[in-house]
């Protein structure tokens, strides 16, 4: 899960551009189009950087560090939309005929992406600004103790983290006022995910700011500053922290337990939402970059278990297991030899792991990421509510690396046999990959750069879990059952998204199809069919993406027989950045013409 912009709705971090105009393409004969297109793309990148100082931060520029802007107000919203029209409006009045290939395809992308972002302006997702999953005031903590974005290196980083601030406590003022809109529209969260954001938030409920996450950066303050800069940050931070974050985060718990979640939903899927299901139907258009229908994906992903279980059945010979596969379930669930008893064990494997691969992927790359990545247990105040593993992207000037997430809370959630493959999804040659080397490709457009598809990136990284094999992975009958048990899982995705949110669906039903479908435990169950109630559609995204994608190999490889040169191949995927699914097929179907 890495895709920086959808991460950055979801914060309720993106807002508009009301302080310039767009540019406009005049229609003068004389008038460089393709000029005009760079001006444009580039003009709407810095009007976004500006108003969306988060984004900034990621993509490594800290001009904006001092602000946090929730997006979700009237205004924010309101200015969003315009923006969005404004450079739609200036898209669409560039003569296109005059265009060189690759700068139709930025214009084209461009385009599709804001009709699609104005779109969404129909459907009131700032009524919902807070879920277990999706917390802004979750992240927050992480902005402030250093272990993201926010940088802690100069005394104005310091500073700038203070005015954070002021947007933070707004942004918690204005969800409640929203929240309580949403209860008067019946635009609410299920009460099941609200019931987990309280403990998330009572987890910063602290006597003193010596005892917070926020004080981390005044104890790691650098030795070079100054003995009265340190005095005065030091006593800055600690009314901050007492005066301000502390008693924000209680009334955002306290506003949640007493008025919010009396008046949440039993109900769990969009269909209980006014409008839900037309406001499914485009989750499920953007996510998965498709016109298909929910009622199709819920089809194919039936289809999909029931050929990955025909998989599962023949590794189930090879080991000898005698049993059927609810019965090699529960061994592989129960059987110890399969778990780690300690967090360091788990992450020392994973290190191992690194090694062997790191050596094999130049056979099927030719292109390496110059930046390296880390790996990290997620912090235990967010553990119990994340997914098994996630990726961060590095910065563009190389200063922060990426971070490979691994999720340590309850050992016996997170088997080893599940290790090969969530390691090739998330860092090599999967998100890593994919993620580091968009940042590479400089001589894009920003907005292709750091933007992006999340039917691409996680379509890739379940693409590069099916590498294992030929990257001399899953040797274990094992961990190659972990492979298809991962895509199974994904499959099930498919399935259960549909079920939840277009055929009203349970979370008891949910949790009955995963357990009666693969190999899991309740706690990854209850986190997995709670994080699709959450964010709707996303997980469609991963099986759709990477059933394109090998689709698009397996039609290349047919066509050009020993031609296929699998480098270039994945060049092709990789090199224009992330795309939608109709976009990168023509692409393949071009490069294929001109391989014959």
């Amino acid at each position: 899960m890495k895709k920086l912009l959808l991460v950055l709705l979801a914060l309720g971090a993106l807002s508009a551009c009301s302080r310039s105009d767009a540019p406009t393409a005049q229609q003068e004969p004389s008038v460089d189009q393709h000029q005009v297109l760079t001006n444009m793309v580039e003009q709407y990148w810095q009007d976004s950087l500006e108003l969306n100082p988060l984004m900034a931060a990621f993509v490594g520029d800290n001009r904006y560090n001092d602000r946090w802007v929730g997006g979700i107000s009237p205004k924010e919203r309101a200015d969003r939309q315009a923006h969005h029209q404004r450079y739609l409006d200036a898209a669409k009045a560039i003569d296109a005929s005059t265009l060189d290939a690759e700068d139709r395809l930025t214009l084209e992308l461009f385009t599709a992406e804001r009709e699609m972002d104005l779109q969404g302006f129909r459907y009131p997702s700032h009524l919902l600004p807070i879920n277990q999953f999706r917390n802004p005031a979750s992240y927050f903590v992480l902005l402030g103790s250093g272990s993201s974005v926010h940088p802690f290196k100069t005394v104005k980083d310091y500073d700038d983290f203070l005015g954070r601030v002021n947007g933070f406590v707004e942004w918690s003022d204005q969800a409640v006022i929203n929240m309580r809109e949403g209860v008067k529209q019946g635009v609410v969260q299920p009460r099941i995910l609200m019931e987990k954001v309280l403990p998330q938030l009572s987890a910063q409920f602290k006597d003193s700011a010596e005892e917070t996450m926020f004080w981390k950066p005044i104890t790691d303050m650098p030795a070079e500053f100054s003995e009265e800069d340190r005095l005065r940050l030091q006593a800055a931070y600690k009314e901050t922290i007492e005066g301000r974050l502390i008693p924000v985060y209680h009334a955002l718990h306290d506003f949640i337990a007493e008025e919010y979640l009396p008046n949440t939903r039993e109900s769990v899927g969009m269909s209980g939402l006014p409008d839900g299901d037309a406001w499914y139907a485009y989750r499920v258009r953007e996510v998965t970059t498709t016109d298909l229908t929910p009622e199709q994906i819920h089809q194919i992903g039936l289809d999909e278990v029931a050929r990955i279980q025909g998989q599962m059945a023949q590794v189930m010979e090879t080991v000898g297991f005698d049993g059927d596969l609810k019965a090699f379930f529960e061994f592989l669930n129960t059987d110890p030899q399969f778990y780690f008893e300690k967090e360091e064990d788990l992450i020392a494997g994973y290190n191992a792991l690194r090694a062997g691969l790191d050596a094999a992927v130049p056979a099927m790359f030719g292109r390496i990421p110059k930046a390296g990545f880390e790996i990290r247990p997620v912090e235990a105040f967010r553990a119990k509510s994340a997914s098994g593993g996630s990726y961060m992207s590095p910065s563009p000037d190389g200063s922060r690396p990426g971070v490979f997430y691994v999720n340590t809370y309850d050992m016996s959630a997170r088997p080893k046999w599940a290790m090969e493959s969530l390691f090739l999804h998330e860092a090599i040659p999967g998100h890593h990959f994919q993620g580091a080397l968009a940042v590479e490709l400089d001589h894009l457009p920003s907005f292709r750069r750091f933007g992006g598809y999340t039917a691409f990136s996680e379509g890739w990284g379940l693409y590069a879990e099916s590498l294992g094999k030929e990257l001399g992975a899953y040797q274990d009958p094992y961990q190659y059952f972990g492979a298809l048990a991962a895509e199974l899982w994904r499959a099930i995705r498919l399935v259960v998204d549909t079920g939840l949110h277009s055929k009203d669906w349970s979370r008891q039903q949910v949790l009955d199809y995963m357990y009666a479908n693969t190999a899991v435990q309740e706690a990854r169950a209850v986190s997995e069919a709670e994080r699709y109630m959450a964010i709707p559609g996303q997980a469609l995204a991963y099986k759709m993406g990477q059933l394109k994608i090998r689709e698009l190999r397996t039609r290349a490889e047919a066509a050009l027989g020993d031609r296929f040169d699998i480098k270039g191949f994945h060049a092709q995927v990789l090199e224009d950045g992330e795309l939608p699914l109709s976009v990168l097929e023509n692409k393949i179907d071009r490069w294929i013409e001109s391989q014959r």
